[in-house]
Protein backbone atom coordinates (compact mmCIF):
# COMPACT_ATOMS: atom_id res chain seq x y z
CA UNK A 1 0.00 0.00 0.00
CA UNK A 2 2.80 2.41 0.90
CA UNK A 3 4.60 1.60 -2.35
CA UNK A 4 1.41 2.17 -4.35
CA UNK A 5 0.83 5.49 -2.59
CA UNK A 6 4.33 6.71 -3.50
CA UNK A 7 3.79 5.64 -7.10
CA UNK A 8 0.44 7.41 -7.27
CA UNK A 9 1.91 10.60 -5.80
CA UNK A 10 4.72 10.49 -8.37
CA UNK A 11 2.12 10.08 -11.12
CA UNK A 12 0.23 13.12 -9.82
CA UNK A 13 3.49 15.06 -9.73
CA UNK A 14 4.49 14.44 -13.37
CA UNK A 15 1.21 13.74 -15.18
CA UNK A 16 0.40 15.69 -18.36
CA UNK A 17 -2.54 17.94 -17.54
CA UNK A 18 -3.36 21.34 -16.06
CA UNK A 19 -4.73 20.07 -12.73
CA UNK A 20 -1.42 20.28 -10.92
CA UNK A 21 -0.97 20.91 -7.25
CA UNK A 22 1.81 23.15 -5.92
CA UNK A 23 4.41 20.37 -6.11
CA UNK A 24 3.39 19.59 -9.69
CA UNK A 25 3.66 23.24 -10.70
CA UNK A 26 7.13 23.48 -9.12
CA UNK A 27 8.22 20.31 -10.93
CA UNK A 28 6.91 21.61 -14.28
CA UNK A 29 8.62 24.97 -13.73
CA UNK A 30 11.95 23.27 -13.01
CA UNK A 31 11.75 21.13 -16.15
CA UNK A 32 10.67 24.06 -18.37
CA UNK A 33 13.43 26.22 -16.86
CA UNK A 34 16.02 23.53 -17.60
CA UNK A 35 14.76 23.18 -21.18
CA UNK A 36 15.07 26.94 -21.76
CA UNK A 37 18.56 26.99 -20.23
CA UNK A 38 19.56 24.08 -22.50
CA UNK A 39 18.34 25.87 -25.63
CA UNK A 40 20.28 29.01 -24.61
CA UNK A 41 23.27 26.74 -24.04
CA UNK A 42 23.00 25.27 -27.56
CA UNK A 43 23.02 28.81 -28.98
CA UNK A 44 25.99 29.89 -26.82
CA UNK A 45 27.96 26.81 -27.84
CA UNK A 46 28.18 28.25 -31.35
CA UNK A 47 30.45 30.99 -29.96
CA UNK A 48 34.04 30.66 -28.79
CA UNK A 49 33.52 30.62 -25.04
CA UNK A 50 36.21 31.14 -22.40
CA UNK A 51 37.27 28.03 -20.42
CA UNK A 52 35.19 28.90 -17.34
CA UNK A 53 32.05 29.28 -19.49
CA UNK A 54 32.72 25.89 -21.12
CA UNK A 55 33.05 24.34 -17.66
CA UNK A 56 29.73 25.90 -16.57
CA UNK A 57 28.13 24.65 -19.79
CA UNK A 58 29.35 21.11 -19.11
CA UNK A 59 28.02 21.22 -15.54
CA UNK A 60 24.61 22.41 -16.80
CA UNK A 61 24.61 19.59 -19.35
CA UNK A 62 25.36 16.93 -16.73
CA UNK A 63 22.74 18.26 -14.29
CA UNK A 64 20.15 18.53 -17.08
CA UNK A 65 20.75 14.98 -18.30
CA UNK A 66 20.49 13.61 -14.75
CA UNK A 67 17.17 15.40 -14.20
CA UNK A 68 15.78 14.43 -17.62
CA UNK A 69 16.88 10.81 -17.14
CA UNK A 70 15.17 10.60 -13.76
CA UNK A 71 12.05 12.16 -15.27
CA UNK A 72 12.07 9.64 -18.14
CA UNK A 73 12.48 6.66 -15.79
CA UNK A 74 9.72 7.94 -13.49
CA UNK A 75 7.35 8.31 -16.43
CA UNK A 76 8.11 4.74 -17.46
CA UNK A 77 7.47 3.61 -13.90
CA UNK A 78 4.04 5.28 -13.60
CA UNK A 79 2.97 4.37 -17.17
CA UNK A 80 0.62 1.80 -15.59
CA UNK A 81 -1.57 4.74 -14.48
CA UNK A 82 -1.50 6.24 -17.98
CA UNK A 83 -2.74 2.95 -19.47
CA UNK A 84 -4.67 1.34 -16.59
CA UNK A 85 -6.32 -1.32 -18.75
CA UNK A 86 -2.99 -2.86 -19.78
CA UNK A 87 -0.52 -5.05 -17.99
CA UNK A 88 2.49 -3.31 -16.42
CA UNK A 89 4.82 -4.47 -19.18
CA UNK A 90 2.51 -3.53 -22.08
CA UNK A 91 1.72 -0.14 -20.52
CA UNK A 92 5.41 0.72 -20.26
CA UNK A 93 6.13 -0.46 -23.81
CA UNK A 94 3.20 1.58 -25.14
CA UNK A 95 4.43 4.66 -23.31
CA UNK A 96 8.05 4.11 -24.40
CA UNK A 97 6.90 4.11 -28.04
CA UNK A 98 4.73 7.24 -27.70
CA UNK A 99 5.90 10.45 -29.37
CA UNK A 100 6.70 12.38 -26.18
CA UNK A 101 8.54 9.42 -24.66
CA UNK A 102 10.69 9.18 -27.79
CA UNK A 103 11.38 12.92 -27.54
CA UNK A 104 12.44 12.42 -23.90
CA UNK A 105 14.73 9.58 -24.94
CA UNK A 106 16.31 11.50 -27.82
CA UNK A 107 16.86 14.44 -25.44
CA UNK A 108 19.17 12.38 -23.21
CA UNK A 109 20.60 9.78 -25.62
CA UNK A 110 23.40 11.95 -27.15
CA UNK A 111 24.96 12.33 -23.69
CA UNK A 112 25.22 8.56 -23.09
CA UNK A 113 26.21 7.36 -26.58
CA UNK A 114 29.92 8.38 -26.30
CA UNK A 115 30.21 6.30 -23.10
CA UNK A 116 28.92 3.23 -24.95
CA UNK A 117 30.36 3.69 -28.44
CA UNK A 118 33.65 5.52 -29.13
CA UNK A 119 32.80 8.13 -31.79
CA UNK A 120 34.54 10.83 -33.80
CA UNK A 121 34.55 14.39 -32.40
CA UNK A 122 32.63 15.68 -35.44
CA UNK A 123 29.90 13.10 -34.84
CA UNK A 124 29.83 14.11 -31.18
CA UNK A 125 29.22 17.74 -32.16
CA UNK A 126 26.38 16.63 -34.43
CA UNK A 127 24.87 14.62 -31.58
CA UNK A 128 25.05 17.65 -29.29
CA UNK A 129 22.87 19.55 -31.77
CA UNK A 130 20.18 16.91 -31.12
CA UNK A 131 19.79 18.60 -27.73
CA UNK A 132 17.47 20.98 -29.60
CA UNK A 133 14.90 18.18 -29.35
CA UNK A 134 14.62 19.12 -25.68
CA UNK A 135 12.62 22.11 -26.85
CA UNK A 136 9.85 19.69 -27.91
CA UNK A 137 9.55 18.60 -24.28
CA UNK A 138 7.89 21.95 -23.53
CA UNK A 139 4.84 20.64 -25.43
CA UNK A 140 4.07 18.53 -22.36
CA UNK A 141 4.01 21.50 -19.99
CA UNK A 142 2.20 24.17 -22.00
CA UNK A 143 -1.48 23.88 -22.87
CA UNK A 144 -1.15 26.12 -25.95
CA UNK A 145 1.48 23.90 -27.59
CA UNK A 146 -0.58 20.85 -26.70
CA UNK A 147 -3.56 22.48 -28.48
CA UNK A 148 -1.44 23.00 -31.61
CA UNK A 149 -0.30 19.36 -31.69
CA UNK A 150 -3.88 18.22 -31.04
CA UNK A 151 -5.16 20.26 -34.00
CA UNK A 152 -2.48 18.86 -36.32
CA UNK A 153 -3.24 15.32 -35.13
CA UNK A 154 -7.00 15.65 -35.71
CA UNK A 155 -6.64 17.41 -39.05
CA UNK A 156 -3.76 15.24 -40.31
CA UNK A 157 -5.76 13.49 -43.06
CA UNK A 158 -7.18 16.76 -44.43
CA UNK A 159 -3.77 18.45 -44.32
CA UNK A 160 -2.15 15.50 -46.10
CA UNK A 161 -4.87 15.60 -48.77
CA UNK A 162 -4.33 19.31 -49.43
CA UNK A 163 -0.54 18.87 -49.49
CA UNK A 164 -0.93 15.95 -51.93
CA UNK A 165 -3.05 18.12 -54.27
CA UNK A 166 -0.42 20.88 -54.15
CA UNK A 167 2.35 18.35 -54.82
CA UNK A 168 0.53 16.90 -57.86
CA UNK A 169 -0.05 20.37 -59.30
CA UNK A 170 3.60 21.29 -58.72
CA UNK A 171 4.68 18.13 -60.50
CA UNK A 172 2.42 18.85 -63.49
CA UNK A 173 3.62 22.48 -63.60
CA UNK A 174 7.25 21.32 -63.42
CA UNK A 175 6.88 18.94 -66.37
CA UNK A 176 5.09 21.58 -68.46
CA UNK A 177 7.60 24.30 -67.63
CA UNK A 178 10.56 22.03 -68.36
CA UNK A 179 9.22 21.21 -71.81
CA UNK A 180 8.48 24.88 -72.52
CA UNK A 181 11.71 26.43 -71.21
CA UNK A 182 14.37 23.76 -71.71
CA UNK A 183 15.14 24.79 -75.30
CA UNK A 184 15.24 28.52 -74.46
CA UNK A 185 17.47 28.27 -71.37
CA UNK A 186 18.95 24.78 -70.93
CA UNK A 187 21.32 26.05 -68.22
CA UNK A 188 18.39 27.08 -65.98
CA UNK A 189 15.93 24.28 -66.80
CA UNK A 190 18.46 21.49 -67.20
CA UNK A 191 16.21 18.77 -65.74
CA UNK A 192 12.91 18.20 -64.01
CA UNK A 193 14.42 18.97 -60.60
CA UNK A 194 15.31 22.50 -61.71
CA UNK A 195 11.73 22.95 -62.91
CA UNK A 196 10.42 21.53 -59.65
CA UNK A 197 12.50 24.04 -57.68
CA UNK A 198 10.91 26.80 -59.78
CA UNK A 199 7.45 25.34 -59.03
CA UNK A 200 8.11 25.33 -55.28
CA UNK A 201 9.29 28.96 -55.32
CA UNK A 202 6.27 30.00 -57.43
CA UNK A 203 3.57 28.03 -55.58
CA UNK A 204 4.76 29.29 -52.21
CA UNK A 205 5.01 32.84 -53.68
CA UNK A 206 8.61 33.10 -52.43
CA UNK A 207 10.00 33.99 -55.85
CA UNK A 208 13.77 33.83 -55.29
CA UNK A 209 14.40 34.98 -58.86
CA UNK A 210 17.26 32.52 -59.44
CA UNK A 211 15.23 30.64 -62.05
CA UNK A 212 12.31 32.01 -64.07
CA UNK A 213 10.71 31.61 -67.54
CA UNK A 214 11.67 33.84 -70.45
CA UNK A 215 9.39 32.52 -73.21
CA UNK A 216 5.83 33.91 -73.63
CA UNK A 217 4.29 30.47 -73.00
CA UNK A 218 6.46 30.01 -69.90
CA UNK A 219 5.47 33.42 -68.54
CA UNK A 220 1.79 32.65 -69.12
CA UNK A 221 2.08 29.32 -67.31
CA UNK A 222 4.03 30.97 -64.51
CA UNK A 223 1.27 33.59 -64.06
CA UNK A 224 -1.41 30.89 -63.80
CA UNK A 225 0.68 28.88 -61.31
CA UNK A 226 1.34 31.99 -59.20
CA UNK A 227 -2.40 32.71 -58.89
CA UNK A 228 -3.14 29.04 -58.11
CA UNK A 229 -0.39 29.06 -55.50
CA UNK A 230 -1.98 31.91 -53.55
CA UNK A 231 -5.20 29.94 -53.20
CA UNK A 232 -3.80 26.46 -52.71
CA UNK A 233 -1.22 27.39 -50.10
CA UNK A 234 -4.03 29.08 -48.16
CA UNK A 235 -5.99 25.80 -47.96
CA UNK A 236 -3.89 24.22 -45.15
CA UNK A 237 -4.14 27.52 -43.25
CA UNK A 238 -7.94 27.34 -43.40
CA UNK A 239 -7.93 23.72 -42.24
CA UNK A 240 -5.69 24.57 -39.26
CA UNK A 241 -7.81 27.62 -38.38
CA UNK A 242 -11.02 25.57 -38.36
CA UNK A 243 -9.23 23.00 -36.21
CA UNK A 244 -8.43 25.66 -33.60
CA UNK A 245 -12.06 26.83 -33.56
CA UNK A 246 -13.23 23.23 -33.03
CA UNK A 247 -10.63 22.75 -30.31
CA UNK A 248 -11.88 25.82 -28.41
CA UNK A 249 -15.52 24.69 -28.74
CA UNK A 250 -14.65 21.17 -27.56
CA UNK A 251 -12.97 22.60 -24.46
CA UNK A 252 -16.06 24.65 -23.65
CA UNK A 253 -18.37 21.66 -24.10
CA UNK A 254 -16.14 19.22 -22.25
CA UNK A 255 -17.88 18.15 -19.07
CA UNK A 256 -16.06 17.31 -15.88
CA UNK A 257 -16.77 13.63 -16.16
CA UNK A 258 -13.02 12.86 -16.18
CA UNK A 259 -13.02 10.77 -13.08
CA UNK A 260 -9.55 9.88 -11.90
CA UNK A 261 -9.69 7.16 -9.33
CA UNK A 262 -6.80 5.23 -7.89
CA UNK A 263 -6.17 5.72 -4.22
CA UNK A 264 -4.65 3.03 -3.99
CA UNK A 265 -5.49 1.44 -6.56
CA UNK A 266 -9.03 1.60 -7.91
CA UNK A 267 -7.58 2.37 -11.37
CA UNK A 268 -9.49 4.30 -14.07
CA UNK A 269 -6.92 7.11 -14.53
CA UNK A 270 -5.32 8.55 -17.61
Amino acid sequence: MMFERIKYNVYNLIRDDDENNLAGNIFDSIIVGLIIINIIQVVLDTFKLPPYAVMISNIIEVVSVIVFTIEYLLRLWVATYMYPNMSHFKARIKYALSFMALVDLVAILPFYIPFIIPIDLRVLRALRVIRLFRLLKINRYTDSLHAISDVFRRKASQLLSSILVVFILMLIASVLMFNIENAAQPDKFDNIFDAFWWAIATFTTVGYGDIYPVTPAGKLLSSVIAFLGIGLVAVPTGIISSGFVENIENKKDRSEEEQKYCPYCGKQLK
